[in-house]
This record gives structure tokens, C-alpha cells and sequence, in this order.
């Protein structure tokens, strides 16, 4: 199986369960997306801006910190300098144990000029969005139900649209950052998408295990088993303990999108299983 192979492999196995219609989305994109989207991180060793965070009223969805605590382990371990960017309450929850960098703009133009601020001090060498709202093109955020959620959102879309370097967004549903790049599909599902385009956008059932896909491609070309390492459980009762939500129930569990924690390890397993750490 070769590169262009096995990242097919993966796309498919990411959005198998089809919950939220991702594999319309995933059909509108040129396969090989997760091996592109993963050749814009591989042997970096400056800063990675990887923002998080999807609001639920006043706090978060437990879909995206996951797995951008994922991918900044990874990257770390790599030689990487990650950051995680996220608004507030979860940029005090992870400012603990992690390098954040908070941001919080309540409209576009402070984000704006909030981006052009953080990217010209960081000068990351690449950004990746993990399950944020993206705006749609009435200028709003909307979440699953179509009902605006603005006034809780960071406004981070300047962030991708402005950066300097090569742009990576995961998403699950077609409201988020970097589902501009497929708008005509996502007529096909009842959603008010998102309009922000990326260099490379990712989909899966669940954002977190899109992280995933990325962490299984660093981890093939390093020769490590960086996802053996990742619990998402322990990840789940660790931001579930910060008051984090799952997204769709709405509930203070260690859950994500609806699914008990053992659904992502039965992902990762299959992805360790797909890259077997051996080059053809």
C-alpha cells in the first residue's frame, strides 16, 4: 500500500459511521487529503498554532480539545513548539498544563486585528483548527440546529484567512473553519455552513479523531508509536472534571459528540493497525 493508498484507507475509516453526513463532505474532497494535510506538519520544529474550542453557552464542547491535546503531545515529542489557542473558560482550564494563547473577539473586526496582532508575534509556521465554528455567509455563527450562537463565539477565522503559512481545519458537520472549501456539498445537508476557507481541510465523524489521522501520519514517518500514548478517556475525565460538555447531549460527561470514550479507542486502534509503523 502506498502513501496516496493508505491515506484513502484512513479517510474512509474516519467518516464510516457517516454521523453527521461527512461522507458527503469527504467525497467532495480530492482523496489524500489527511497525508497532504499531515505533510504541512511533518519536521517542524518552530510554532504550531492548533486552535480549539466549539462554545456551548458558557462553556465547551469536550469534541476538539481532545484531540488538539493530542496533536500538541505529538508535536511536542517531535521538536514542535505548539500552542493551543482557545477562548475563555477552556484557555484557563489548559493554560495549567499546556502553552495557550487566549483569544476572545466579539466581532470581526477585533478578531481581525487580534490575528494580525498573535500572527505577527508567533509567526507560526502552521495553523490547525480543530472543531471551531467557522462564520457563515450572513456574517453569523450558527451551531448543528442552525440557531446563532455569535455573541458566544471568538471570532478566530482571521486566524486561518490571515496566517502566513500553511492552514489545517478539522471539522464534523459543515459549520466549521475550513468548510468553505466545499460549499456546493454541503448544500446537500440541512446546515448553515461555514464560508472560511483552509489550505487543507479534514473531515471525520468526530473532529477529535481527525486529530488522530494527523497524529498516525507523524507518527508512520517518525517511526513512533505516538498514538499508543493518547487515552481518550483520561483526556474526556480530565476536561469533563473542568466542566466541559459533550456536544450533542449537552451533558457534564466524559463522552464526545454522543459516544462513550471506547468508540475513539476503537479508532485509534484501527489507525495503528492501518500504519503498522512500516514504509513499503
Amino acid at each position: 500500500m502506498d502513501e496516496l493508498q493508505l491515506s484513502y484507507a484512513m479517510e474512509q475509516l474516519l467518516v464510516a459511521r457517516n454521523l453527521r453526513y461527512m461522507k458527503i463532505a469527504s467525497a467532495a474532497l480530492k482523496p489524500g487529503y489527511f497525508l497532504r494535510g499531515a505533510r504541512l506538519l511533518r519536521d517542524l520544529k518552530g510554532p504550531v498554532i492548533i486552535a480549539t474550542g466549539f462554545p456551548v453557552a458558557d462553556s465547551f464542547e469536550t469534541d476538539g480539545p481532545v484531540g488538539a491535546i493530542a496533536l500538541y503531545r505529538a508535536l511536542h515529542l517531535l521538536g514542535a513548539k505548539p500552542i493551543i489557542a482557545c477562548g475563555p473558560p477552556l484557555s484557563g482550564v489548559l493554560a495549567n498544563d499546556y502553552n495557550v494563547v487566549e483569544f476572545s473577539a466579539w466581532d470581526l473586526h477585533a478578531g481581525r486585528a487580534k490575528a494580525t496582532t498573535l500572527l505577527s508575534k508567533i509567526q507560526p509556521q502552521a495553523v490547525v483548527s480543530i472543531e471551531l465554528p467557522g462564520i457563515a455567509a450572513d456574517g453569523l455563527y450558527y451551531n448543528m440546529h442552525s440557531e446563532d450562537i455569535t455573541p458566544h463565539c471568538p471570532f478566530f477565522d482571521p486566524f486561518i484567512s490571515q496566517a502566513n503559512c500553511p492552514t489545517i481545519a478539522i471539522g464534523d458537520g459543515g459549520n466549521e473553519i475550513g468548510m468553505g472549501n466545499i460549499t456546493v456539498a454541503l448544500q446537500e445537508i440541512d446546515i448553515r455552513p461555514s464560508v472560511t476557507r483552509c489550505d487543507e481541510l479534514l473531515v471525520a465523524d468526530v473532529s477529535n479523531w481527525g486529530a488522530y489521522g494527523l497524529i498516525a501520519w507523524l507518527a508512520f514517518w517518525a517511526g513512533r508509536d505516538l498514538l499508543g500514548d493518547v487515552s481518550p478517556l483520561q483526556l474526556l475525565d480530565y476536561l469533563c472534571a473542568c466542566g466541559s460538555v459533550d456536544g450533542v447531549t449537552g451533558e457534564n460527561t466524559p463522552t464526545e459528540d454522543g459516544l462513550d470514550a471506547t468508540e475513539g479507542l476503537r479508532v485509534i486502534a484501527q489507525l495503528r493497525a492501518l500504519t503498522n509503523f512500516t514504509h513499503d
